[in-house]
């Protein structure tokens, strides 16, 4: 009997040392809510990341698109606030054409009282402001250079500037016809075959083609220096 019981007991023990020394692996359900878990995770920390990035605001390109740039294209300089400009350009012609298109409807649809000649005349104003200022906008941005482009050893480059409809309009111009600007009007470094050109200087990294871009007037001689 004495050996039986301990047969028993040893038996009853070695079964709880196998139960307990067993660990469950957890079940396909239970591991839904892990990858679940764990793929938010990701998500939040990915948006984190954009969401510091975009926070950083700079002026000009990035150092890394300008040298992946250089290597396709030849591309030197791009001007620093050249997309506020196109945004600017873009809204103010949107806001011309509406003025065009509806100033005169809306005019002529309210105060049914008001005399034609002085609805007419309210309309002309309307239109008149929108489309000056959008005119006055252009002539000041015109001769801002937004992507310039030059292969060392070559003796012209290509300047890209945009038109007044905001659209892209590349020039190709040769160093020998730069000259000075001798004007006053603002935002101008050089002139080339009757047009004015703008390059920020302090954004401009390729000093010896910026010197080739700005040349220095030449000193007019006295009319007394020969006496």
């Amino acid at each position: 009997m004495a050996t039986a019981r301990l047969r028993s007991a040893s038996s009853i023990r070695g079964i709880l040392l196998r139960h307990c020394s067993v660990v469950p692996a957890p079940s396909p359900a239970c591991r839904l809510p892990l990858l679940s878990q764990a793929r938010w995770a990701s998500q939040a920390a990915a948006v984190k990341e954009t969401e510091t990035s975009g926070s950083k605001i700079s002026i000009g390109p990035k150092p890394k698109q300008i040298k992946e740039d250089e290597k396709d294209d030849g591309l030197v300089y791009q001007g620093p606030i050249s997309s506020t400009i196109k945004k600017v350009k873009l809204l103010s012609l949107s806001t011309c054409c509406l003025s065009v298109s509806l100033g005169p409807v809306i005019t002529f649809m309210t105060s049914p009282d008001m005399n034609v000649i002085l609805k007419g005349a309210v309309a002309s104003t309307v239109i008149f402001l929108s489309a000056t200022t959008t005119a006055a906008l252009h002539w000041f941005v015109s001769p801002y250079i937004h992507n310039l482009r030059w292969r060392p050893g070559s003796d012209s480059f290509e300047a890209e500037m945009i038109t007044w409809l905001a659209t892209p309009l590349r020039r190709t111009i040769k160093f020998a016809d730069v000259k000075p600007a001798e004007t006053n009007r603002p935002f101008v470094t050089f002139r080339a075959e009757g047009n004015f050109y703008f390059v920020d200087a302090d954004h401009f990294s390729n000093k010896a083609l910026l010197a080739r871009l700005t040349p220095q007037k030449q000193p007019h001689e006295s009319a007394f220096k020969n006496l």
